[in-house]
């Protein structure tokens, strides 16, 4: 275990230096979740309204939930960039741990998207959001959000490794991303879809996280609806992403030692 946490580090520094080689990578995760709060806080929020809160706070859970997803689609690019550009051969060849090229890598990808909520809680505190609950509770909001980039992490490694096409993966992020963001309470209140709509946005997992952290922030506003990923979100995320975790790594594992013996 010790020589694996050594080499997750090392290559999770490696990673980053990456990153301060080519600044031009942070420009997605600091530009672009400015442009996302300041769009849906103040263009959307002119029309929108969510009895008994602030659509201003009530968005900013669901943009929080909309960029740590995204980091399927950071995750899936670099590893099919790592198997393109003979870096896993070259990993191959030296006396370290298989497992930690796959944590290394995640890991990073999390540290960049934890980069944007950063970002991002700066400027909705600017423009009128607050977490009312308390320290605690706030924290335990952006662990939950952690958690869901971890896990994004580990489903985007995954598709890089089975699809590895870079082109392609992004691509399959986009359409993943899509019914699980808009299928969801991330930006609208769903007591008005259709019964049978509103049941699968209901149990979509994405839902859940986006209802965490209105609770835990105190961003909810009045809560009319009586299912149970609803009334206990917070239990409802962590098993389902404690589960999906415990799925994606083995997966993922797999999937990178067949890729590496090709």
């Amino acid at each position: 275990m010790s020589g694996l946490a050594y080499d997750t580090m090392a290559l999770t520094g490696r990673h980053m230096r990456h990153i301060a080689r080519v600044p031009e990578k942070l420009i997605g995760v600091t530009v672009g979740p400015i442009v996302l709060v300041l769009v849906f806080g103040y263009l959307f929020g002119s029309a929108m309204q969510v009895p008994g809160v602030n659509y201003r706070e009530y968005i900013m859970a669901g943009i929080f939930t909309q960029v740590m997803f995204s980091a399927v689609g950071t995750s899936a690019a670099g590893v099919s960039g790592d198997l393109h550009n003979g870096l896993v051969d070259r990993f191959r060849s030296l006396p370290m741990s298989r497992f930690a090229v796959l944590l290394g890598r995640t890991v990073s990808d999390l540290l960049m998207t934890s980069l944007s909520c950063v970002v991002m809680a700066v400027v909705g505190a600017l423009i009128g959001w607050r977490a009312h609950n308390g320290v605690l509770q706030a924290a335990a909001g952006f662990a939950l959000l952690l958690l869901l980039g971890f896990t994004m992490c580990w489903l985007g490694a995954l598709l890089g490794l089975v699809i590895r096409s870079t082109e392609a993966v992004n691509s399959v992020a986009m359409l993943l991303m899509m019914p699980f963001i808009f299928l969801s309470n991330a930006f609208v209140p769903l007591n008005g879809l259709p019964r049978w709509l509103q049941v699968i946005a209901e149990w979509n997992p994405i839902s859940s996280v986006v209802a965490s952290c209105r609770h835990l922030w105190a961003n909810q506003g009045l809560v009319t609806d009586n299912a149970f990923p609803t009334q206990h979100p917070v239990l409802v995320s962590c098993v389902t992403l404690g589960v999906a975790l415990i799925v994606l790594v083995p997966l993922t594992a797999r999937a990178y030692q067949r890729a590496a013996a090709r």
